[in-house]
């Protein structure tokens, strides 16, 4: 089967893709794709609001739209905030949202922070790349960095199910020697051998369930780099056989792999 302009299901799907999204906000897919996890084993937003009480001066890394940074301000407010973002489409969303809390965002690239040694209290990061040594760099003595990483399993059958295998020079994380290898173990691993001492450490892996084709195709749109050079066109056979999969079974499960990392310099 190929793609058909005027198939019904087809034009269904590029109205998916073209769909509007901004900042890290997938409210559109609320109900059409959840997370399944019963319990999570921790909570982010806690971890990180606690530790901002006793900071003076904060980084957010890879902000996004600054939802969440919002969010961590509102109840916990810190006098001195910065937010690094990499992702161009992001940026405007988040200096429209940070910059009236006062925030200053800078652009970066490769992970390098435009910040002084030793300058800041407290470094978060959820979900975003990093570079053990550049954030060690920038932190005081005896602070901390807390990030919450999507670990390597994540989306796997999603490559499947289409059809991707990831080129053999794509890395899961900038920092890593195995090229296949990003989770729990391994983080903790790079941190402890530059002097970190690991203060929390906890993984889960849970499922997300997507109950339509055009959920998938928004997320895919959404986050570009899960399948590189994903279009409706190029993928709409597989597309169509993952239709066929979610009208048998009702949905499709989507393993999502996270872990959670609290380290003191």
């Amino acid at each position: 089967m190929t793609s058909d302009t005027s198939d019904p299901f087809y034009n269904h799907l590029l109205a998916e893709y073209h769909h509007p999204f901004s900042g890290w906000d997938f409210s559109y897919l609320t109900g059409r794709r959840i997370d399944l996890h019963q319990q999570h084993h921790w909570d982010y937003a806690q971890r990180v609001t606690t530790a901002m009480k006793e900071a003076q001066s904060i980084l957010d890394m890879c902000t996004g739209g600054g939802e969440y940074l919002a969010q961590y301000l509102a109840m916990q407010p810190v006098p001195e905030v910065y937010a690094t973002e990499g992702y161009v489409p992001n940026l405007s969303v988040a200096r429209e949202r940070l910059a009236p809390l006062g925030v200053k965002i800078y652009e970066v690239q490769n992970d390098q922070l435009p910040l002084a040694d030793a300058s800041l209290d407290l470094i978060i990061n959820r979900h975003g790349s990093y570079k053990a040594r550049e954030v060690q760099r920038v932190l005081k003595p005896g602070k901390y960095f807390i990030t919450q990483q999507v670990g390597d399993q994540t989306n796997r059958r999603l490559h499947e199910l289409l059809g991707y295998t990831p080129p053999q020079e794509h890395r899961v994380h900038p920092d890593a020697d195995d090229r296949a290898v990003w989770n729990l173990a391994y983080a903790v691993r790079e941190l402890e051998a530059d002097g970190w001492q690991i203060r929390e450490q906890q993984e889960a892996f849970y499922p997300t369930r997507y109950y339509d084709v055009g959920a998938i195709v928004y997320y895919l749109k959404a986050v570009p780099w899960t399948v590189p050079g994903f279009t409706v066109e190029r993928f709409f056979d597989q597309l169509v056989e993952i239709r066929k999969l979610i009208e048998r079974e009702g949905f499709v499960d989507v393993l999502f792999h996270q872990f959670l990392i609290v380290a003191q310099r």
